[in-house]
């Protein structure tokens, strides 16, 4: 078996405004992971493109937007001088490995991709033939990496799913050609998730049922990150909950969205279980839980919002970080798909 080195990839879309669920389903997993591993964050700006132009706004809108992802990143604790750090097109391999991907991934792998479902709706026809092979553009974006782990959150455990299939069908169909080139038995690994803490899945502020999203018209539903205080504590005050008082153990959330919903992010604020969470609120009424959310919402979020508003600043810098990190991010992939195309047969 070959040894990889452990390294972890991820990325977030430059699409609209981060808020709550972003920085507690993905951000702060990122800062806590540079501890462990070598790791590779990623402003995804090709994914970002595979919808309307009217979803993601046009050129400067994704031009700022890349930098407001680039922004929160830093923000919020990673460390570009000791990760890496870069925006997904300045590094080519990414869409060059996503075409060997595009011819290794199998249709029916693709139809039963739940994400594109949701996203094309009823107009399916009408869907870019970029947002049906999003998930092969993903598998390049870890494996041009040879990325052992990817944080991801339940949304996305189906993609990183066929990127395991598609790294396993590469390494199965080129077996003899991978050990003539590497003398390795496999190439690509089999990137295992990491999922971890109790608000993998952020719901709305308005409808615990719904995601929270960057993409709802009520700008109520979300806490942004470049909200300021007063903003955070009156949309916790304002968020949707029910007549009763909080439970004392978890099995009492059951049936309960919102309440399951806001007991999830103060217990990720805090960085506490649910369970012990609602052993310091159980019987208590919303408002006054509400007001202790709204308190640690603030102290957690309002200095993000504020470093992000100083980064923005000087987008000078922004860019050069984005510029150092996709230097060190080709380093990494552009022999990794020098390797690809010999082992498939592409002359350089």
């Amino acid at each position: 078996m070959t040894a990889f080195e452990q390294r972890v990839f991820s990325g977030v879309q430059p699409t609209g405004n981060l808020h709550l669920g972003n920085y507690l389903g993905a951000i702060t997993r990122f800062v806590a992971l540079q501890e462990s591993y070598n790791c590779v964050y990623c402003v995804v700006d090709l994914h970002a493109i595979t919808q309307d132009v009217g979803v993601w706004g046009g050129p400067e809108t994704l031009r700022q937007s890349t930098r407001d992802v680039t922004a929160a990143f830093i923000a919020a604790g990673i460390d570009p001088e000791k990760h890496i750090v870069f925006n997904q097109s300045q590094v080519s391999a990414h869409a060059e490995l996503a075409w060997v991907f595009n011819c290794v991934a199998r249709m029916g792998w693709l139809n039963r991709m739940t994400q594109f479902k949701e996203k094309a709706g009823k107009h399916r026809e009408n869907a870019s033939v970029g947002l049906f092979a999003y998930p092969n553009l993903m598998a390049a974006d870890i494996l041009a990496y040879r990325a052992t782990h990817v944080p991801v959150g339940e949304d996305q455990k189906q993609h990183l799913e066929l990127t395991r299939d598609i790294a396993q069908k590469f390494n199965n169909d080129f077996a003899e050609s991978i050990e003539r080139v590497t003398g390795e038995e496999m190439f690509f690994p089999l990137t295992e998730p990491l999922i971890q803490g109790p608000a993998t899945r952020v719901m709305s502020l308005r409808d615990g049922a719904k995601k929270m999203s960057k993409s709802d018209p009520s700008d109520a539903s979300r806490i942004n990150l470049t909200d300021d205080a007063d903003l955070i504590a009156q949309k916790i005050r304002k968020a949707k909950t029910d007549p009763e008082p909080l439970p004392s153990e978890e099995a009492g959330l059951e049936n309960r969205p919102e309440a399951t919903n806001l007991v999830g992010i103060f217990a990720a604020l805090a960085e506490r279980s649910k369970g012990d969470v609602l052993a310091e609120f159980g019987g208590a009424q919303f408002s006054t839980f509400k007001t202790a959310l709204a308190e640690i919402s603030v102290e957690r979020l309002a200095p993000i919002a504020a470093e992000m508003r100083r980064l923005n600043d000087d987008p000078a810098y922004i860019d050069s970080v984005l510029k150092r990190g996709a230097d060190q991010a080709r380093a990494i992939a552009g022999p990794v798909y020098d390797q690809v195309r010999d082992i498939v047969g592409l002359l350089r």
